[in-house]
C-alpha cells in the first residue's frame, strides 16, 4: 500500500445510482467497500455484505452474566457466609435478590453497550478518520452519495480503485491519504498531560485562596465566615414585631407546657396536693413512675436494682433523708423542670400524673413500713 493513500472515494448523486455500483465494485476485489450516506438507505447493508452488528449479542451476553454474578454474591452472602433468617424466611429467599440482580443487569448490559460500540467496533482511539478531512464530506453530510474501495494490505493499487469506481458511474473521484497510526499514549504525552493538569489544580487554589485573602468580604466567603445564631426573640426585621420568631397568641400556653405554679424549687414547697389518697391515683402514680422514673430510681426509689445503677451512676436515692424532708411542692417541681442529670417530664406528663407520681413517691419512701396504708392501696 502506498504511504500516501488509504483510499480512494466516489461521489454519486442519487442513491439509486450508489446501489447500482456497490455490485460492479465489489466485484473487482480491489479492497474493502464501504459506503458514506447522509441518511440511511434500505438494503446497503445487505448489498455491502455487512454481517449483523454483534452489539446486541454483546449485550446480551454481559446481561446475564451481571444477572449471575449478582445472585451468586447475595447468596453466598445471605446463605453461607452470614446467614440471617429475616421476616421467616430462608437466607436463601432468591426474590429478595431481584432488585439487586436487576440493577447489576443493567450496569453490565449498559457499560458493554457502551465500550463495545467505542473500542471494538468503533475502533476508537481512531480519532482521525481519512473521510473526515476529505473534501466530500461537506457533500456527504447533505446531499451526496460516497462509495469507498479501502486498502486492505499494503499492495493497494489506487488508480485501478478510481478507474473501478468510474467505470461505475462516480461522478467525482478523491484519492485520500493514509492517517497517522502512531500511538498517541506516550510517556511524553502522560507525563505532558499530568503536569498540565497539576498545574491548573494548583493555581486555581492559589488564586482561590488568594481571593478570601485579599477579599473576605465577597460572597460567598462572607457568608461562610459570618453565620450569626438567631436566637428565639431576638430582636429581628424578619416579622413586623421585630422579634426573630412570632410570639405565642397571647393568653395560650403550648399543649404540654403548661408551666409550674411556681418559678423555684423553693417558692414550690408551698404548693399542696389536690389529688386525694385513692386506689385510682395511686394505680395512676404507679404507672407514670414504672414509665419514666424507674429506669433511673429503681422500682423501691432508691436506685437499686435499676438500669443507671447498673452502668455505675448515682441516682437520687428517695429514702434518703434529704428526701423524705421534701414537701410534696418541690418534688412535682423537680418533676416538671427537672433537676441536675433528671430530665424535665413537662411536656410527657399531665397535671394529674405528675401530683400522682408525688403521692406514689410518698408511699415508696415508706416502704419499709408493712403497715403504711398508702403502700397497700399504691402495691396491692
Amino acid at each position: 500500500m502506498s504511504e500516501t493513500s488509504y483510499s480512494v472515494l466516489g461521489l454519486f448523486d442519487t442513491p439509486n445510482a450508489l446501489m447500482k455500483a456497490i455490485p460492479t465494485v465489489r466485484a473487482a476485489k480491489l479492497g474493502t467497500v464501504e459506503a458514506y450516506t447522509p441518511y440511511p438507505i434500505h438494503g446497503i447493508d445487505e448489498a455491502l455484505g455487512l454481517r449483523r452488528s454483534p452489539l446486541g449479542g454483546m449485550v446480551l451476553v454481559m446481561g446475564i452474566l451481571g444477572a449471575i454474578t449478582a445472585f451468586g454474591a447475595q447468596y453466598w452472602i445471605s446463605a453461607i457466609d452470614y446467614p440471617i433468617v429475616t421476616g421467616g424466611k430462608s437466607p436463601a429467599s432468591w426474590e429478595a435478590f431481584i432488585p439487586i440482580m436487576f440493577e447489576v443487569t443493567v450496569l453490565f448490559a449498559t457499560f458493554t453497550a457502551g465500550l463495545g460500540m467505542l473500542f471494538l467496533l468503533n475502533k476508537l482511539p481512531f480519532f482521525g478518520h481519512p473521510v473526515l478531512s476529505s473534501k466530500s464530506i461537506t457533500g456527504i453530510t447533505r446531499d451526496r452519495y460516497a462509495l469507498a474501495i479501502e486498502a486492505e494490505s499494503e499492495s493497494f493499487d489506487s488508480a485501478a480503485a478510481a478507474k473501478a469506481l468510474r467505470d461505475a458511474g462516480a461522478l467525482e473521484i478523491e484519492i485520500l491519504p493514509a492517517p497517522d497510526r502512531s500511538p498517541f499514549l506516550t510517556s511524553d504525552f502522560i507525563l505532558r498531560t499530568a503536569g498540565g493538569i497539576f498545574t491548573a489544580c494548583l493555581v486555581a487554589g492559589l488564586v482561590m485562596f488568594l481571593t478570601i485573602k485579599w477579599f473576605p468580604l465577597l460572597a460567598p466567603m462572607k457568608h461562610m465566615q459570618e453565620q450569626p445564631r438567631l436566637n428565639a426573640q431576638m430582636p429581628s426585621t424578619f416579622f413586623k414585631d421585630g422579634h426573630g420568631m412570632q410570639l405565642p397568641v397571647a393568653g395560650t400556653v403550648a399543649r404540654g407546657h403548661l408551666p409550674a405554679a411556681a418559678g423555684t424549687q423553693e417558692a414550690a414547697a408551698t404548693l399542696v396536693n389536690p389529688l386525694p389518697r385513692t386506689k385510682e391515683v395511686f394505680a395512676v402514680g404507679r404507672k407514670a413512675y414504672t414509665n419514666r422514673c424507674e429506669v433511673c430510681h429503681g422500682a423501691i426509689g432508691n436506685g437499686v436494682g435499676s438500669l443507671t445503677a447498673a452502668y455505675g451512676g448515682k441516682p437520687a436515692n428517695l429514702q434518703a433523708q434529704l428526701f423524705l424532708d421534701y414537701p410534696d411542692g418541690k418534688i412535682y417541681w423537680a418533676i416538671v423542670n427537672g433537676k441536675n442529670a433528671m430530665p424535665a417530664h413537662a411536656a410527657d406528663l399531665t397535671e394529674t400524673q405528675r401530683w400522682a407520681v408525688v403521692h406514689y413517691v410518698r408511699a415508696l419512701q415508706r416502704a419499709q413500713n408493712a403497715k403504711d396504708e398508702d403502700l397497700k392501696v399504691a402495691n396491692p
